[in-house]
């Protein structure tokens, strides 16, 4: 079995966020970076899913500028098997069809029996990309899931749908999964196979080698929200609130006049 995962190497949601001169996007100076969570459920299934079948290979993909490297590494030493870096120091810059056409350029003659992606990136936040790469590469697609199991050569998942609702979702091989939180508990890498990661194959490939569509979609503009006025909290006994809410209404708006 060939099982490709796709990563992206995101900044840590707790760095603090400026948008950059282009206004288009954020500043990527002096930001802390890690693997789009979403994603490190997909290659936690992915590693599970080779270690239930005999003989199962897992690839990983990234697409990016060198630095995304070492995000791979820790895909490689969770038990991915090689790496794909597709090395592009603008793919900030483009959309989701983008992404997902190099992707499925790069997959289209691998023959993978599964492909899994974060249900969506975290600082993008799309969901465009995985559906889009198994439209492209005409394969049946599960998004959102958030139990796998794989039986009798087909996957059996439950996507989670609005209200807490959940589907049962039966689908032949080959096909593609969006991997949603909670799906799984991602390892931690042990020295070991941190050691050994290191080891692994990893190949670069131009993405001019692989980028054959246009973009459909333009960033206008990135923005921080506008911020609102805070609330007013009110205390003391009730007719003091009272009076105190009447005299705010009369000065602050037009109820009572």
């Amino acid at each position: 079995m060939k099982i490709l995962v796709c990563i992206k190497q995101v900044p840590d949601m707790e760095s603090k966020f400026k948008v950059a001169a282009s206004g288009t996007w954020y500043d990527d100076q002096d930001l802390a970076w890690r693997m789009n969570e979403y994603d490190e459920y997909a290659v936690e299934q992915a590693v599970q899913l080779k270690e239930q079948v005999k003989d199962a290979d897992v690839t990983v993909l990234c697409i990016g500028s060198d630095k995304v490297k070492e995000t791979m590494k820790k895909a490689l030493a969770m038990g991915c098997d090689r790496g794909a870096h597709i090395a592009d120091d603008e793919s900030f810059g483009k959309e989701p069809y983008q992404i997902a056409g190099i992707v499925a350029e790069y997959a289209k003659d691998k023959e993978f029996d599964v492909i899994f992606t974060g249900m969506q990136s975290q600082d993008r936040g799309s969901g465009q990309v995985g559906i889009l790469i198994a439209e492209m590469l005409g394969l049946p697609s599960i998004s959102t899931v958030v139990d796998f199991a794989f039986e009798g050569g087909a996957i059996k998942a439950k996507r989670e749908l609005e209200g807490g609702i959940r589907a049962n979702v039966t689908v032949q091989l080959p096909a593609l999964v969006t991997c949603q939180l909670g799906l799984n508990t991602p390892r931690y890498p042990t020295l070991p196979n941190i050691m050994k990661a290191k080891k692994k194959e990893m190949i670069s490939t131009p993405v001019a080698d692989l980028l054959k569509v246009e973009a459909r979609q333009e960033t206008e503009a990135v923005y921080f929200p506008e911020k609102k006025g805070g609330g007013l909290v009110l205390e003391g006994e009730a007719g003091d609130i009272a009076e105190k809410l009447i005299a705010i209404l009369k000065d602050k708006t037009t109820v009572l006049k």
